[in-house]
């Protein structure tokens, strides 16, 4: 058999791999969230932006379930579902825009900001468990970000 065609040697089934093992390892972490791994993306795009925070009303301003899927790479067929879930939770609030209502807006609860300060040790409990250095990762990261750019 050529080694060109052994599972092992295809890049693809190693990310697949990966992906799944840091779901896994993520799953225990999110747990105490009450979250998936994906919702705790969607949550993660959230947090990045108080003005997304429907409590403060300091902005109109909201993100839109469309620019949030574009973000994730995630269609409205998946994103809807996992965005009524996290309202009936009370994480979101999902509101239709005024000027158009075939856009809905997506808006933070004081609940899902809350979130945040639990969430906050997740990234180094994650960085710990893939037992690599700070240069490794970075370096890692990198690589992931310039073979996106090349296959996009």
């Amino acid at each position: 058999m050529s080694e060109q065609l052994k599972l092992e040697n295809q890049l693809c089934f190693r990310l697949y791999n990966i992906n799944k093992a840091m779901t896994r390892l993520y799953a225990p972490l999110l747990k105490s969230l009450n979250l998936t791994y994906p919702q705790y993306l969607v949550m993660l795009v959230l947090w990045q932006n108080k003005q997304w925070e429907v409590e403060l009303r300091q902005q109109e301003q909201a993100l839109s379930v469309k620019a949030l899927g574009k973000k994730l790479n995630l269609d409205s067929g998946t994103l809807s579902p996992l965005l009524k879930r996290m309202e009936n939770l009370g994480f979101i609030v999902r509101k239709r825009n005024t000027d158009d209502e075939r856009s809905v807006e997506v808006y933070l609860t004081k609940q899902g900001s809350v979130l945040k300060e639990k969430a906050q040790c997740i990234p180094a409990s994650m960085f710990a468990k893939t037992g690599l250095t700070a240069e490794q990762l970075h370096n890692l990261t990198d690589t992931l970000d310039k073979l996106m750019a090349n296959i996009q």
